[in-house]
């Protein structure tokens, strides 16, 4: 009987290659290996080398095949099952990693290892409440394991318990203070906690250990920007993109906080990189930044799909949602970060209030970031028969209370703006869900039923580009609060360093908003109106100092920009606005709320009508308020108008007049007819829904 050849220590190549490996050359060593195999392919102890040396290497798919023909040769071995679970993860082949680590623990019920990355894995199925079970397990049997501390707090802040996952990471640090990863998540958790200093602090100590340290630099960007230190955010991202070119969404990071202070240096370029990253899928640009930079609808909902699928995808495992019969009222709950003074509740507060509670029943389901009970915060606790503050509540958590309170139509104030929680809704806290208000765009997500719009912001042409059905809404989509107080407070032009005569264009849009293309327009209309001003929103002496030299750039006198400063209230800033004469919209993005303002105070706008929900809104106002005159759809038409109506003060006191008796007459700040023609189009979608039928669009 012939003898079985066996792979011995003593064996030439097995020497070479081992030795390869030892001298810290695991990819010369990879060959070698290779060349072993040849000769004895029923290996196991060969087999499971080449898997852990081709993961080292990064060749993930081979490393799965070695694992995998080393298990049929012998299925007994927890390790290689554990190796075999990291080369899937790094697959992202999740579901089988799973798998893998859980034969691996079944086979070593003391495996910590094992137990740490299946709650990697379980992160990575976004099953979080799992996931700290399995790092506590893993801890359990090692106390001192910094690691799983770590991964702990991961899961620990996305499950909105932000103190605890601090927590944890200061005992992962207390076994490793050297942990820059450790240092780096603890000041993501206390950013989410609004203290900003130890952040700051937290994220130095990472950098001080890990220089290179890519994640570190990009997360301390957005505790700078979130200070509205613009140009130290910018600083921190150019260094994270620096380390890593291929950091998701950070070219559109860098451009829309170059966009705040109006840094406009190689705009064009970075435009044009982000434009064609977008188009070939790649993970470039979050939705909110490219409405300030492109009126191309498709590449918006392009972006937003690209962003829905990386941060907030359909997350399985969650039990189906069916619809709730039986009510007297149709459940109506509105989720938001922004009850608070934000501009999307000063826009829906009278909406909210005038609801007809003889047949809907209407809850707030609030998760600002800090709990602060400004004055709209209180007004709106007091307007809704229930307002929850789901702030400490994990996503899941949320979702399972909105169906507990079988919550019929389910409506996002958010979209992707600040602070949004979309895997509410990715898990379906309602049969029916709506986006509304906050983000005037796609969300590109398929769980998303319908969009509230109207006839002007998307055209039925337009609809293609939105993956929800539209719910076109009569007159404007946009709410008003018909109760705005405006003070009774006299303002001189001389209290804002405004000239006592000349005529004052106005732009008070955020300055994100303000493209080189919109500036080199709002020059050529101030050159053809002399001893005109024009009066800016800006606080930031860094966009002060850009816009000064791009204003000299272009041959502009000192002088003419004039920067105005934040108001203790919205009702003097509602005065201050009657000293100007006109208002200059922006494209791509116009001014919203904005624009709401400034009609409410009696100031005309003038917009120039794009392609997207983002820049036709300034459009749809101004249909409600008949005022058709005041939009434009080209540069030149804009141009010619604004230089028009400054040069011709009786045309522009007739629109003045006509905007003086349409403001209370025409339905734009009409709410009560607005909140009917809302409570309209819910009634007709849970008819819908309750008769069984899909999704569809919605006219008046």
């Amino acid at each position: 009987m012939k003898a079985p050849h066996i792979l011995t220590p003593q064996h030439p190549l097995l020497q070479k290659a081992v030795a390869l490996y030892q001298a810290g050359k695991p990819a010369a060593a990879l060959p070698v290996y290779k060349q072993l195999l040849a000769s004895f392919p029923d290996d196991a102890m060969l087999l499971n080398t080449l898997g852990s040396v081709s993961l080292q290497v990064g060749d993930y798919a081979d490393s799965v095949a070695f694992n995998r023909q080393a298990l049929q040769i012998d299925p007994s071995q927890p390790a290689v099952w554990f190796y075999l679970g990291i080369g899937l993860k790094q697959l992202q082949r999740f579901q089988e990693a799973l798998d893998s680590f859980e034969r691996a623990i079944g086979l070593s019920a003391d495996f910590a290892e094992a137990y740490c990355n299946r709650g990697s894995v379980l992160q990575d199925l976004r099953r979080f409440e799992d996931a700290l079970r399995s790092f506590e397990q893993a801890i359990a049997i090692r106390p001192a394991y910094p690691l799983a501390f770590n991964n702990s707090g991961i899961s620990l802040r996305h499950l909105k318990r932000y103190a605890e996952a601090v927590a944890a990471y200061d005992r992962a640090l207390a076994l490793k203070p050297d942990f820059a990863e450790a240092w780096c998540h603890r000041g993501v958790a206390l950013l989410d906690l609004n203290r900003i200093d130890e952040a700051m602090t937290s994220y130095a100590r990472a950098l001080a250990i890990r220089p290179g340290y890519a994640d570190a630099w990009y997360n301390q960007g957005l505790a700078f920007y979130k200070l509205q230190n613009y140009q130290a955010a910018l600083d921190s991202f150019e260094r994270a993109q620096g380390l890593k070119p291929d950091f998701d969404f950070l070219p559109a990071q860098i451009l829309y906080t170059k966009a705040q202070i109006c840094d406009w240096r190689d705009f064009d370029v970075g435009l044009a990189h982000l434009k064609s990253a977008i188009l070939a899928g790649r993970k470039a640009c979050f939705p909110f930044a490219l409405h300030a930079f492109s009126d191309n609808p498709a590449l918006q909902r392009k972006a937003a799909e690209i962003w829905t699928q990386a941060k907030y995808p359909p997350l399985p495992g969650f039990p189906a949602i069916a619809g709730h019969a039986g009510h007297d009222r149709i459940r109506i709950g509105y989720f938001s970060a922004d009850f608070r003074q934000h501009p999307v509740a000063f826009l829906c507060a009278e909406l909210f209030e005038r609801h007809d509670r003889s047949r809907f029943e209407v809850t707030a389901f609030c998760y600002a970031a800090v709990n602060r009970k400004d004055e709209m915060r209180l007004r709106l606790e007091n307007a809704f028969e229930r307002f929850i503050d789901i702030r400490h509540l994990s996503d899941r958590d949320a979702v399972q209370l909105a169906r507990s309170l079988e919550i019929d139509i389910a409506v996002d104030l958010g979209g992707h703006t600040t602070n949004s929680r979309n895997n509410i809704f990715a898990m379906r806290a309602a049969p029916v869900q709506i986006s509304y208000l906050g983000f005037s765009g796609t969300l590109g997500a398929d769980y998303m039923d319908y969009l509230l719009a109207d006839s002007v912001v998307i055209p039925a042409a337009s609809r293609q580009f939105y993956t929800e059905k539209i719910v076109c809404l009569p007159d404007s989509y946009m709410p008003c609060d018909s109760g705005r107080p405006i003070s009774e407070r006299v303002f001189r032009r001389e209290d804002f360093d405004l000239p006592a005569s000349g005529f004052v264009f106005c732009c008070f849009n955020n300055t994100s908003k303000i493209t080189p293309a919109a500036f080199d327009g709002w020059m050529r209309i101030l050159a053809g109106v002399p001893g005109s001003v024009l009066w800016l929103s800006v606080e930031n002496p860094d966009t002060a100092a850009n816009l000064t030299r791009e204003a000299r750039s272009r041959g502009l006198a000192d002088g003419r920009l004039i920067f105005a400063r934040r108001l203790p209230s919205m009702a003097e800033h509602l005065a201050r606005l009657r000293l100007a004469d006109l208002f200059l919209d922006t494209l791509p993005y116009n001014a919203h709320t904005t624009s709401s303002d400034a009609l409410w105070a009696g100031l005309p706008v003038l917009t120039r009508m794009g392609e997207s929900f983002a820049g036709r809104v300034a459009a749809s106002l101004l249909s409600a308020l008949d005022l058709p005159e005041l939009i434009t759809r080209s540069a030149a038409e804009y141009e010619a108008l604004a230089i028009g109506l400054a040069n011709q003060p009786r045309k522009l006191a007739t629109i003045r007049a006509r905007l003086a008796e349409n403001r209370l007459s025409k339905p734009l700040f009409n709410t009560g007819l607005y909140t009917q023609n809302l409570e309209a189009a819910y009634s007709r979608i849970h008819e819908r829904q309750l008769a069984g039928l899909p999704a569809e669009h919605i006219s008046p």
